[in-house]
């Protein structure tokens, strides 16, 4: 049977479609642009025209399907419309789940984020983390308003979420991953000291797989495999090019203030602001995952951080990413 794949041209759904391909699974990827359709066509799959907020499109893309991955989503923080967000991660996840229930798709695997567990201040989430009661981010409610839509929908398909924590890789240069280039490019002034959990990216598909294969209905699935203080990224990132990355670590009240300044001035010139106060909230808030569910129910084996970071610096080099010599990386 074909497997259809929401989100095939973006970053982890790229991967977990590379994935697929390479188990000879029959894939069909959903499409808006030419440009996607050349992208997953590349990596073997077929596209398919169609938009998760238009139910008829996707239901008809499902026609003969037997598994979906619904791993398309909007990421964004600070958007001048929030309503965005809630359009295509909510309605377009309920759209997808309606269409495969109407279409008699066994399975469909839910990419969330581990953001939607809303775990407290200073502990580690897991899939049973009772949530805080409120949200950093517009991003954070719309994945978990997305996750309750879809665990709480009465139909016959069997839904498997998977919450990747922050994923990094080849291929990823945007969010974390673009702090980590800016800190190899010598664009970051000075850091906030805080703590995030990270995910290769072929850990993380491979994990969507498992889920498929192993994940039982109505569960989640944490997919993290390390957390970093941003001291150890900082050391990692350190030993493995040769830099000299000592930052100073702002007061998160300084950066909380300059953050409001900034958005505020860049609105009213109706321009993105390179920084913002979601963006500061969540990155003082900081992270930490624990992704062992993954490993001890799907059998998930997780990279070591330092083979993720060197492995995610080279793909900045080999993309021309990186405007400076880095000593210590051997090649």
């Amino acid at each position: 049977m074909t497997t259809l794949l929401t989100g095939g041209s973006g970053v982890v759904g790229r991967a977990v479609l590379q994935e697929l391909v390479s188990r000879d699974r029959e894939v069909r990827a959903l499409v808006r642009s030419e440009a996607a359709a050349a992208t997953v066509a590349m990596l073997g799959a077929e596209p398919v025209r169609g938009d998760i907020l238009d139910y008829v499109s996707i239901a008809s893309a499902m026609n003969g399907c037997d598994v979906v991955y619904h791993v398309a989503g909007h990421n964004e923080m600070c958007p001048a419309d929030p309503s965005i967000l809630f359009r295509v991660n909510v309605d377009g996840s309920r759209n997808t789940l309606r269409a495969a229930a109407a279409s008699g798709v066994r399975r469909m695997v839910f990419t969330s984020s581990a953001a939607a567990l809303g775990e407290t201040h200073g502990s580690v989430g897991t899939e049973i983390s009772p949530h805080r009661g409120w949200f950093l981010s517009d991003y954070e409610r719309s994945k978990h308003e997305a996750e309750q839509a879809l665990l709480s929908e009465r139909c016959e398909v069997e839904v498997v979420v998977v919450n990747p924590s922050s994923v990094q890789g080849p291929g990823r240069a945007t969010g974390t991953g673009k702090l980590f280039l800016d800190l190899l490019n010598g664009d970051l002034p000075a850091v906030i000291e805080s703590r995030f959990s990270i995910v290769d990216i072929e850990d993380c598909a491979r994990g969507h797989l498992l889920a498929e294969e192993k994940g039982i209905a109505g569960e989640r699935y944490v997919l993290s495999g390390f957390t970093l203080t941003t001291t150890e990224a900082l050391q990692l990132l350190q030993e493995l090019t040769g830099l000299e990355l000592r930052l100073p670590r702002l007061p998160r009240c300084l950066v909380g203030g300059a953050a409001s300044a900034a958005e505020l001035g860049y609105r009213a010139l109706q321009r993105r602001p390179p920084f913002c106060r979601e963006m500061i909230r969540v990155l003082s808030f900081g992270h930490s995952y624990d992704g062992s569910k993954a490993s001890r129910r799907l059998g998930l084996e997780y990279r070591p951080a330092r083979e993720t970071m060197r492995r995610t610096i080279e793909w900045f080099e080999q993309e021309g990413l990186v405007s400076r010599d880095l000593p210590g990386l051997s090649h």
